[in-house]
């Protein structure tokens, strides 16, 4: 197996991985409906404001990655919900679903032995694939950690 092939598939496992962090999955499994707006004494944030946030930054990582007519949202008001508290379960189920589907999408892009790792986007300012998966991963952590910090002062 060769040095790139290694690479890629370390990345890949890393982007869900359950060595050192927790794992997505978990974070959001059984999650009771009645606490995901809840903001615990002392948090920044909600449950479901956590959520969104992953899902929407993931979402325009992956689409800055693989689509240069991409527009990110504003930052950094463009990157949280409106709103504390989802609209109903479907709202959070969905949220999920598309992280779960973006989060496909960038372990993809990322095995693609023809995307470049380490060349710089087009359309960018020196980001690179490598770069933007690497983001990824340090982005989740924090974010999840959080969410980790406040399902367990809610209780959940």
């Amino acid at each position: 197996m060769s040095n790139e092939t290694s690479l890629r598939e370390l990345l890949v496992r890393s982007l869900d991985w359950d060595s050192a962090h927790i794992r997505f999955e978990e974070a959001t499994k059984d999650f009771p409906s009645e606490l995901r707006g809840q903001r615990p004494a002392g948090a920044p944030h909600t449950p479901w404001q956590l959520l969104e946030h992953l899902r929407i930054t993931l979402w325009d990582i992956l689409e800055f990655s693989r689509d240069a007519k991409h527009v990110s949202p504003e930052f950094p008001a463009g990157y949280w919900p409106a709103s504390d508290t989802p609209a109903d379960d479907a709202t959070w189920d969905q949220s999920i679903v598309q992280y779960r589907n973006d989060l496909q999408a960038l372990a993809e892009l990322t095995m693609d032995p023809s995307v470049d790792l380490y060349t710089p986007i087009s359309h960018g300012s020196g980001q690179t694939i490598l770069r933007e998966v690497l983001l990824t991963l340090d982005h989740n952590a924090y974010h999840l950690g959080q969410f980790m910090f406040v399902r367990k002062s809610l209780g959940a």
